[in-house]
């Protein structure tokens, strides 16, 4: 799901899988199960994984697209490409967002590229934009 969660525009070539073992984005999931760490994978009555979305603290000596500080997760979401639109992310995105704020969250972080169509996903739930980052949008939702 970590390849999947990387955005690339429409009419351009996706790059190899072996990009999610670049450190710039292996660390979204590298050790998985350290404390704030949390996870949502849907799946479907053959268990094949449909999504995921996932949460992960990270500190001002580890800092990554949409970091705001070391107390505000940073969201991460990838739906299948067979199985966008359908209303799977909406779902993660939501059940995420709650288990963050059961969770004794206080918001949570993003970046995405102004032309991923998730943007309105992000928006309709409340996420708003808190700076820019390169080409992307640093969001944040406060609970």
């Amino acid at each position: 799901m970590l390849y999947e969660a990387i955005y690339v525009n429409e009419n351009e070539e996706k790059p190899p899988r072996s990009i999610v073992n670049n450190p710039e984005l292996a660390k979204y999931v590298e050790n998985w199960g350290r404390a704030g760490d949390f996870a949502l994978i849907a799946k479907d009555e053959l268990d094949q994984s449909l999504g995921a979305v996932w949460i992960r603290l990270f500190d001002d000596s580890n800092k990554t697209y949409g970091y705001i500080d070391s107390n505000t997760p940073i969201l991460s979401m990838a739906i299948s490409p067979e199985f966008r639109g359908k209303g799977i992310g909406s779902k993660l995105l939501n059940e995420i967002c709650t288990q963050a704020s059961i969770n004794g969250y206080k918001a949570i972080s993003l970046s995405v590229a102004p032309a991923n169509k998730a943007l309105t996903l992000y928006e309709r739930v409340g996420f708003q934009k808190v700076g820019i980052d390169g080409t992307s949008w640093d969001m944040k939702l406060s609970f």
